[in-house]
């Protein structure tokens, strides 16, 4: 795996292969970032981070911040070795924590772009409904990656602004209202 384009383009990155993860492959990853555009100077949450793949790729291509969570020991063991590896520590902050417990004790953290990529066999739509309520700037933005043969959720407070179907996957992009 390695990190699409930006200031960190080509380098590679760890990923916890066998895991209790399905990381985003690079032509979704590629899609998404193409879909928000330009990023620079944005914040971002991801909030199902695994390997951190996002968060890199975010603050690769001008993003200020990133936080990224993670509930598995060993896959955020893997995120804090490939933040230390890239030099990223400023600009990305890979927490341990379950992504629902983690927005309880943070509620009034707020970010431009809210990057949801959950586990597909275990999707809890009540949380992504609790992390996109509380934690998307007046006017930010929600990317969902959903698996592709079931219809994305509606959000409260949230217009779907593009749907784009990649058969096993779909990106599914909101806007706050």
């Amino acid at each position: 795996m390695r990190i699409i384009a930006g200031s960190l383009g080509g380098r590679p990155i760890h990923e916890s292969l066998g895991h209790k993860s399905h990381p985003m492959s690079e032509k979704i990853r590629g899609a998404l970032f193409n879909a928000l555009g330009d990023i620079e100077g944005l914040t971002f949450l991801d909030a199902f981070a695994g390997s951190g793949a996002l968060s890199f790729e975010a603050v690769s291509r001008g993003a200020k911040h990133a936080t990224a969570i993670e509930k598995d020991k060993i896959v955020h063991a893997v995120t804090a070795k490939n933040l230390r590896q890239l030099g990223l520590e400023k600009q990305v902050k890979a927490v341990r924590a379950n992504a629902g417990g983690w927005s309880d004790r943070n509620a009034e953290k707020k970010f431009d772009i809210v990057l949801l990529d959950p586990p597909y066999e275990h999707l809890q739509i009540s949380l992504l409904q609790k992390l996109t309520r509380r934690h998307i700037k007046k006017g930010g933005l929600a990317a969902l990656s959903y698996p592709g043969n079931i219809a994305p959720p509606d959000f409260e407070k949230l217009k779907v602004l593009s749907d784009k179907n990649y058969n096993d996957a779909q990106l599914v992009f909101y806007r706050q209202v």
